[in-house]
């Protein structure tokens, strides 16, 4: 693990030490994002401090994990409506949610018309 970093504190006397949780997108067909949040770094090495520290780093993941999604999510939309433009699918995608992992019936009905 890298040492903390420093910022100056909001009275500008002492240095306030912290760590940068960060992480990073990239694709060739959608806009690159990169979210950072700063956790304080505990003070000591007392359980208090570091409990407190790790409270502060589960939040910070749990909020960047949750803009990571909405970001995720409207690319994926993106691709969608772009590859929907591209190729003009007539594919029913409530019908395809419906269906997800079932055995499709009229598709077996539409091969015992044919193996008749």
């Amino acid at each position: 693990m890298t040492p903390p970093a420093e910022l100056p504190s909001s009275n500008g006397s002492s240095e306030e030490r912290y760590f940068v949780l960060q992480a990073s997108y990239q694709s060739p067909t959608n806009e690159a994002f990169t979210h950072a949040q700063n956790i304080p770094a505990p003070a000591s090495e007392a359980i208090d401090e570091k409990t407190t520290y790790l409270s502060a780093l589960r939040k910070a993941t749990t909020d960047l994990q949750e803009r990571i999604n909405k970001d995720l999510t409207a690319r994926m939309e993106e691709d969608k409506a772009r590859e929907g433009e591209a190729t003009k699918s007539k594919v029913d995608e409530a019908k395809e949610e419906d269906n997800y992992g079932e055995e499709v019936v009229e598709e077996d009905k539409k091969l015992l018309r044919y193996v008749k």
